[in-house]
């Protein structure tokens, strides 16, 4: 049979192992017990294979304050489970397109008429049969005058009235003719080309104004969506207002008096926005709805 003094030489190595601030010490099954309610987990220090009850410091209420207190909270549980939640005050709302996405789609069918076969036309310059006129005009002018140089030279040469005479003057009038044809396709060749170019510079200056419009009607709307959605957050939490305010209140309770009642946590997590170019912006309000939207039922 152990000495007392080995006794006290075993408590002492013991107590070595004991965790900062507790002595070893004998408990029963009900004792432990009480310590678990306070909080105590009964780990195992390794050392010794002894379990150690370290309590956390809690705040200890007296007891009718707390019996007050739990009462309290436990009347209000029973009409809130069978209250009906109004998910229709936060359904979720979609922004509608805006003015500027609605007036370039519209614009955008138009746009056929700017490519095909006859998208030149409305481009023509309305100048351009003048112009040809007026080029034309003087070469009938020059033509004249040197069919004049012609017949002077043949008078010159005493053939003036002659077959030769007469070969000279058919063939300048037929290259006259070739000449003349050949400027005027010239001429209307350039104001297709002019006329063609003007309309595919309209088309893409159309179609990159529709990319604008369609990109400030996108922002526009993305700033709308947000609107819905913070407004469809808001009634949310309130229709969860009382769930949240009773759960945060259980949860103090079960930190004064840890085991007084059994807890549980109960979240919801919000859906979803629809995509939109105002993403980033809609994901920060979620955010922040997020820390707010997580509900605590008893505890």
């Amino acid at each position: 049979m152990a000495t007392k003094q080995q006794l006290a030489e075993a408590k002492k190595l013991l107590e070595q192992h004991a965790p900062k601030g507790e002595f070893l010490a004998y408990i029963n099954k009900d004792e432990a017990q009480v310590l678990k309610n306070l909080g105590g987990s009964g780990r195992i220090v390794e050392a010794t294979q002894i379990p150690s009850f370290d309590v956390e410091q809690t705040q200890v209420l007296p007891a009718p304050v707390l019996n007050a207190a739990l009462t309290a909270f436990t009347q209000k549980l029973p009409p809130l489970m069978g209250q009906q939640i109004n998910t229709a005050s936060y359904a979720p709302q979609v922004a509608g397109q805006t003015q500027l996405q609605t007036g370039a789609s519209q614009a955008a069918q138009g746009l056929g008429a700017l490519t095909g076969p006859q998208a030149y036309q409305p481009y023509m310059s309305p100048y351009q049969q003048e112009v040809m006129d007026t080029t034309l005009s003087e070469f009938d002018r020059q033509q004249t005058i040197n069919q004049q140089g012609l017949r002077d030279q043949a008078i010159q040469a005493g053939a003036y009235g002659g077959g030769r005479e007469g070969i000279m003057q058919a063939q300048y009038m037929n290259q006259g003719a070739v000449d003349r044809a050949a400027l005027q396709a010239q001429l209307l060749n350039q104001g297709f080309q002019q006329a063609q170019q003007a309309a595919g510079t309209d088309l893409a200056a159309r179609q990159g104004l529709g990319q604008y419009q369609q990109a400030l009607g996108q922002a526009d709307q993305g700033f709308e969506q947000a609107k819905l959605d913070a407004t469809t957050l808001a009634n949310r939490e309130k229709e969860f207002e009382e769930f949240t305010r009773l759960g945060l209140v259980g949860q103090q309770l079960a930190q004064i008096q840890p085991g007084a009642f059994p807890t549980t946590t109960i979240g919801y997590q919000q859906s979803a926005a629809p995509a939109s170019p105002m993403a980033s912006f809609l994901g920060g309000a979620a955010g922040a709805g997020g820390v707010l939207g997580k509900l605590g039922i008893f505890g």
